[in-house]
């Protein structure tokens, strides 16, 4: 932080003037010249404490730290230090070149369809054959009659159990054999019976199919592509670097505010230098390289081709199944029997009721019936009517465009670029004043200089430009601090004591 700064954050203004005055009434007796060797008069003390506490202070900032007896200090300004550095600046930005290889075309044989495949369908008749068939118009019978006589009643279930129960073994009966028995005759009724004589079937014709001349585009050269090179677009920018960075100075300052030292009239000034710039100009990508790809339409051509327009089909028509009636006879009723066997003469006649069985057996009626029959069925056969193609030159692609992309690199430019090593600053520098630069030591460092290499002028005890001229050119060939003061590190360099 800088005396100026300081004072702003420690002091008000409206003390600023009282303050000034304590200043200068103190080191008016203990600073003259600049050095530290006179003993400074007793200051009487002011009524307030706060008030001596921040004189005290106040001249404590404006005093050289660790100040030696015998010794004068100044306080001088030490130029800020810079290094010179390089710095790679992007002058040219990255980017890439198209390359493009063109599609590649060749003529080849296509084959294209005139007629579309189609079918066509041809009818096969059903055949038809006659067959004979017995029919069973009475089925064949085994059963107890009450008499020999076909129209005989048959023996009740309750008669032959009876029968059964009184020793006659009816499983043993042969067929003939009668039994008394009493008759109630059964009861017959006439049938009817449907019978096929020619089954359903159908009728079968044929539709056939339509065509008709249509018009058809026919392709002769597939679409394709071309790729087009769209170069990249540049634009010159330019761009400010900083070459000096901003910093600050003390200069020599005019308005009595900014004094430092009140008794020795010193004025200095912190001054903000503003930064430094350089302009530089690059070329950078506005719109990178890129291609741009263009359709090319397909090419078709007119041919006549032959069209279904509706398939051939069947018609099926039913023919229903022919019948004949055949007439039949069913029983409808069971008489009733009470019987004993006519042979048998162990008992007599007045047990006997009149009722008669007999076990008569007649074999099944049959009648041949001639019908006719279907051997095949009507069908239709498919026949494969196959499609027509003609052969055309067409231009098909071979090998498609391609893009190659190429990078560009980047351009850089070295730039030279001053940076700030270490500020600018003040510091108090222990020197020769007029209580130590007595001329016998004058004359001491004017030997050493000559002595060193450095022409001091007349040896006379006298500080005059000449001797200051080598005295600053000794200080830059030593690397010591350069300024407008004999200083002790000086001095002491050129091997002569302060005392």
């Amino acid at each position: 932080m800088t005396i100026q700064s300081r004072f702003s954050e420690n002091i008000s203004t409206k003390s600023i003037r009282k303050i000034s005055v304590a200043i200068s009434a103190l080191l008016a007796t203990s600073l003259v010249g600049g050095c530290a060797t006179t003993p400074a008069p007793e200051v009487q003390p002011k009524p307030a404490a706060i008030e001596k506490k921040s004189q005290a202070k106040v001249g404590e900032e404006l005093l050289p730290p660790n100040a030696r007896p015998g010794e004068c200090y100044a306080r001088v300004w030490v130029e800020p230090v810079y290094v010179t550095k390089t710095k790679e600046v992007l002058v040219k930005e990255a980017g890439e070149r198209i390359d493009v290889t063109p599609a590649k075309y060749g003529w080849g044989e296509d084959t294209v369809e005139v007629s579309a495949a189609s079918t066509r369908l041809i009818e096969t008749p059903a055949t038809y054959g006659t067959e004979t068939e017995s029919v069973l118009v009475q089925a064949a019978t085994r059963e107890w009659l009450t008499d020999k006589k076909p129209s005989a009643a048959p023996a009740s279930k309750e008669v032959l159990e009876r029968a059964r129960t009184h020793g006659i073994n009816l499983d043993s009966a042969k067929p003939g054999m009668c039994f008394h028995e009493h008759y109630l005759p059964a009861g017959y009724r006439e049938t009817m019976t449907e019978v096929e004589i020619s089954p359903a079937s159908e009728e079968i014709s044929i539709i056939p199919a339509k065509y008709r001349i249509a018009e058809k585009r026919v392709l002769i050269k597939e679409a394709s592509q071309r790729v087009v090179e769209v170069p990249a677009v540049y634009e010159t920018v330019t761009e400010r670097i900083i070459d000096k960075p901003a910093h600050t100075v003390w200069k020599k300052g005019t308005g009595p505010v900014q004094k430092i030292n009140e008794a020795t009239g010193e004025i200095m000034c912190l001054v903000d230098v503003p930064a430094t710039y350089k302009t530089i100009t690059k070329r950078v990508i506005k719109t990178p390289a890129t291609t741009r790809v263009i359709e090319i339409p397909a090419e078709y051509k007119t041919e006549k081709v032959r069209e279904l327009v509706s398939a051939p089909q069947e018609v099926r028509k039913p023919i229903p199944a022919r019948y004949k009636k055949v007439k039949g006879r069913e029983k409808i009723g069971d008489g009733r029997l009470v019987w004993h066997e006519v042979h048998d003469k162990t008992h007599p006649m007045s047990t006997r009721t009149g009722a008669k069985i007999c076990l008569i057996q007649q074999p099944a009626k049959y009648k041949n019936v001639t019908r006719r029959v279907i051997k095949t069925h009507a069908a239709t056969r498919t026949v494969e009517i196959p499609a027509r193609h003609k052969t055309i030159k067409v231009r098909k692609l071979v090998s498609s465009p391609q893009e190659k992309r190429i990078e560009i690199p980047a351009k850089y430019k070295t730039v030279t670029l001053r940076e700030l090593k270490e500020d600018g600053h003040m510091e108090w520098r222990s020197i020769l004043c007029e209580v130590n630069m007595t001329p016998g030591r004058v004359v001491r460092i004017q030997k050493a200089l000559k002595k060193a290499g450095f022409d001091p002028g007349p040896i006379d005890g006298n500080v005059g430009g000449r001797t200051m001229a080598a005295v600053n050119a000794f200080q830059k060939a030593k690397g010591l601090p350069v300024d407008r003061y004999l200083n002790a590190k000086t001095v002491k360099a050129l091997g002569v004591s302060l005392k």
